[in-house]
């Protein structure tokens, strides 16, 4: 998927290890070149939950806030024993998700441990009890684990799903109307949208012969836009270039793209923000990818934004780097201090006398 257009990136390993973009003394050119892929589960929740279901573990109280892309946040809390741990999750776009079976696909995979009623002030919660836990194979309990740290990403994943089930049902109609690929549906189709962040929102549109993903993103200034537009149009270019089976990637301006100009809501804005649209064909959507295909479209915009501040930091770390060699030149260009020696007269007078 898109990931591997980003091989292009410029180095980023100096800026992993430290947020605040601790200064290195190498020239930021000559560091290896390395990618930070973020991974789709959440890191913290994963951690906390081995450790709690490790058989043996005491159970001790817990009572903790975790954040995640996109503003979810998680609360994992032990609010009546010890020895049973609350999940809840908070989504902005839970009013979305809902009307397209968010509630289905939860049960579907969380089944028992899915409450009926959520956490307030959250939007889904799980309730796990230690001691039935501890007693699973290493197997299903390092599965379950995975699934539970997936928690987000499943609840995202409702409108992929409704609209790959609409693919399949088009594809089916227009495969017995003999209707060709790539030709234009007469049929009107709902785009499914996802306002699952301040100003910004998924758009997904089915069709006989492709989905189609529209994210719109914010640039907050000036130079976010500029690093944006550059990245956007490397992945164009490389997938002309080497990536043939890669996804269709579209980047416009200001201007919606025609498949979303239509819904309320979404008009021209000002050049802050853009619209990135990838094309799914077929091929993209085999049963056997589907899943990785909903993994790697949902941090798309996480990926984005954490590479454009990467540059940014790499650009300042080049340029401090450049300063310092500056510094050492001019340094060196120093005349050699003045040298003031002592000296008497017969007399016993003193004076100085300056060497040059």
């Amino acid at each position: 998927m898109y990931f591997s257009l980003l091989n292009i990136s410029p180095n980023l390993k100096a800026f992993r290890s430290n947020p605040f973009y601790k200064y290195d003394q190498r020239d930021p050119s000559q560091l290896p070149a390395t990618m930070l892929l973020l991974q789709y589960h959440n890191l913290l929740l994963k951690s906390i939950l081995t450790e709690r279901l490790e058989p043996g573990a005491q159970p001790i109280a817990i009572d903790q806030i975790v954040s995640d892309f996109d503003n979810v946040t998680f609360h994992i809390s032990t609010p009546e024993t010890k020895s049973k741990i609350l999940i809840s999750m908070y989504i902005k776009c839970a009013p979305d998700l809902k009307k397209y079976n968010v509630d289905k696909i939860m049960k579907r995979e969380y089944g028992a441990y899915l409450l009926p009623t959520p956490e307030s002030g959250y939007n889904f919660s799980l309730l796990l009890d230690l001691q039935e836990l501890q007693s699973l194979d290493v197997t299903e309990r390092e599965a379950l684990i995975d699934k539970i740290s997936l928690l987000k990403r499943t609840a995202l994943a409702a409108p992929f799903e409704r609209a790959f089930d609409e693919f399949d049902e088009l594809a089916a109609d227009a495969a017995k109307q003999n209707l060709e690929l790539y030709v234009p549906e007469a049929s009107k189709v709902e785009v499914l949208a996802i306002h699952y962040r301040e100003q910004e929102s998924i758009f997904i549109k089915p069709s006989h012969d492709r989905v189609t993903v529209i994210f719109s993103t914010i640039f907050k200034d000036e130079t976010d836009r500029i690093f944006g537009r550059v990245f956007l149009q490397e992945f164009v270019d490389a997938r002309r270039r080497a990536i043939q089976n890669a996804p269709q990637v579209l980047y416009s301006q200001k201007e919606p793209p025609l498949e979303i100009r239509d819904l309320p809501g979404v008009r021209a804005s000002d050049d802050n923000v853009g619209y990135v649209t990838f094309v799914l064909f077929p091929r993209h959507l085999k049963p056997q990818r589907r899943e990785n295909c909903i993994s790697h479209i949902q941090t798309f915009r996480d990926y984005f934004h954490y590479h454009i501040k990467c540059s940014k930091a790499y650009m300042h770390s080049r340029m401090r780097y450049r300063v310092s060699e500056f510094l050492k030149v001019l340094n060196r260009a120093k005349p050699e201090n003045e040298e003031t020696k002592e000296r008497k007269t017969a007399s016993g007078r003193r004076f100085d006398t300056v060497r040059r």
